[in-house]
């Protein structure tokens, strides 16, 4: 059972903010300021310094008029200067995680899920539900397109609409090159049964995900990285109710995600969560849209509690807000 999902979030389209680019390093003690009209570096103390030269040139540029396989999503080409130090200061340099969306090769209807073991390499075909996979619904417990066995990758797949549930790993796993044009329930969901099982997100992007993007049901580590999303609810999301509950931890790192955005990720510090930023781009996100924290259940419906980083259960580094 995973938590109640939010509404559609307004229109399909990604909104570009431009004209200054901020960076915070939220180790911790970050506030939930907004800073806007400025550009410049904030220390996890709280002090603001002048414009970084890093901040110089616009850092992304974004064409999403349609949902196609073409579609192009560019950022910036810098890399992002992390540190593990509550008191540095982060700076303005992002890495671009991808310039142009893949151009489908084919395009695959799948009826039923397609059970993989080993790995499996789409070589950039499209892959669409069909038939029970196919009505293209935001239904709760809908079947994935794709279940990958422990230890099995699924790699240069790109998930066009309907998508059903996306992918689902019954163990640990990795996800490299996989874009979703259109997500449906999830993009992909984490769930196993071993604390050391580990779910490795490479590359991709996602696109218009009402609730998340990717969902961690099970518990392990969640590691995403060079990733790209627009018109997202979540990029991560711990489960907040379900009915076993484990101690989860997600890594993100390098990743350029545009507005609408209601946060990277969201937590349960109560259950044991952790959540480990290092280097993160927002394009038309605030310091309120970095890391959301919930008194995990359950039953019922979880609570939020704070929605910037505590640098405790969340930690973050290397945030540049554009």
């Amino acid at each position: 059972m995973k938590h109640a999902k939010a509404g559609r979030l307004g229109g399909r389209r990604a909104a570009l903010a431009g004209g200054f680019a901020i960076a915070v390093a939220a180790a911790a003690g970050i506030t939930a300021s907004a800073f806007a009209g400025s550009s410049g570096s904030v220390s996890a103390g709280g002090s603001f310094s002048g414009p970084p030269a890093a901040s110089a040139s616009p850092a992304a540029s974004l064409s999403t008029a349609s949902a196609s396989p073409a579609a192009s999503l560019s950022t910036a080409s810098a890399s992002p200067a992390a540190s593990s130090s509550p008191s540095a200061t982060a700076t303005a340099a992002p890495t671009a995680v991808a310039t142009v969306w893949p151009k489908a090769t084919g395009t695959t209807t799948l009826t039923a899920t397609r059970k993989v073991s080993g790995t499996f390499d789409g070589a950039n075909t499209e892959f669409i539900g069909g038939g029970n996979l196919g009505d293209g619904s935001q239904d709760e417990n809908q079947d994935p397109l794709f279940e990958l066995s422990d230890g099995a990758t699924l790699a240069d797949v790109i998930i066009g609409a309907p998508a059903a549930d996306g992918v689902h790993c019954l163990g640990s796993c990795t996800l490299r090159n996989v874009w979703w044009l259109d997500v449906g329930e999830d993009a992909a969901t984490f769930k196993g049964t071993s604390a050391s099982q580990t779910m490795t997100v490479v590359g991709g992007g996602a696109m218009h995900a009402s609730d998340k993007v990717f969902q961690h049901n099970g518990p392990g580590t969640f590691i995403i990285k060079d990733f790209q999303a627009t018109d997202v609810g979540k990029l991560y999301r711990s489960c907040g109710n379900c009915k076993t509950q484990f101690a989860r931890h997600v890594q993100v790192s390098n990743v350029t995600v545009t507005a609408p955005l209601k946060t990277l990720v969201g937590i349960n510090p109560n259950l044991g969560d952790t959540a480990t930023i290092t280097g993160a781009t927002l394009v038309g996100g605030t310091a309120k849209n970095v890391c959301a924290l919930f008194k995990g259940v359950t039953s019922g419906e979880p609570t939020q509690t704070s929605n910037v980083p505590d640098g405790v259960a969340c930690l973050a580094t290397g945030i540049t807000f554009e």
